[in-house]
């Protein structure tokens, strides 16, 4: 049995849950298309979030992992096309650190791409009637530093076949006090089909997906 490894944050910023987590939890044990789903919550900390990441490959060897983080500014499912190598924080992580203009790999390729098929999943969302779309930066917070991170070092495993993997943002979780978001039934409904068409489909559609600006 194939294994996947989920990834979520915990909340920050004041708030007391996080849709990237929430959405995921259920999923764990869970099984589809053969493979196993692990989940594993990351802390909203820069180097820290590496830290339990790495050790979250280690323990569960995955074959694919997605990590997702929260955009509250998104009302879409954006599966995410590059990471770089920086890390330039606008706002303070949960331990209050704000690093500008530092590598997150010292010497480090400045970029890498995802490997999983961002527009076949995008397709997949739409065609389930979920909002999406391809998103070309995941931003220099702890979500981009995670991104960069997980293709680090999946670039570096000794496994063969090399996993795939790559990065979602997903919107706020609507509420009854706010419509701004998805259900997280939604979001983890979506989670299951990014899952399942990366599973199924190691090439990714020829479509576009690019942005004027």
């Amino acid at each position: 049995m194939r294994n996947v490894l989920l990834t979520g944050f915990e909340p920050f910023g004041g708030a007391s849950v996080n849709a990237s987590w929430d959405a995921i939890e259920p999923l764990a044990g869970t099984n589809t298309d053969g493979a196993r789903i692990h989940v594993v919550q990351l802390p909203c900390l820069f180097g820290a979030s590496r830290r339990v990441l790495r050790a979250a490959l280690r323990q569960t060897q995955p074959d694919l992992v997605l990590s997702l983080g929260l955009a509250g500014s998104r009302a879409e499912i954006t599966p995410e096309r590059v990471a770089v190598n920086i890390d330039d924080a606008r706002i303070p992580d949960n331990a209050a650190a704000s690093p500008v203009d530092e590598s997150i790999v010292a010497g480090g390729p400045v970029a890498y791409w995802s490997t999983l098929p961002i527009k076949a999943i995008t397709g997949a969302l739409r065609a389930a009637g979920i909002p999406a779309a391809v998103s070309q930066t995941a931003g220099t917070f702890v979500c981009n530093h995670v991104f960069y991170a997980l293709m680090h070092a999946l670039a570096h495993t000794r496994r063969r076949p090399r996993p795939r993997g790559g990065f979602m943002h997903v919107p706020p979780a609507a509420t009854s006090d706010s419509v701004h978001g998805l259900p997280l039934e939604t979001i983890t409904q979506a989670v299951r089909i990014a899952i399942e068409t990366s599973l199924r489909q190691a090439k990714d559609t020829r479509i576009t997906g690019g942005t004027i600006d």
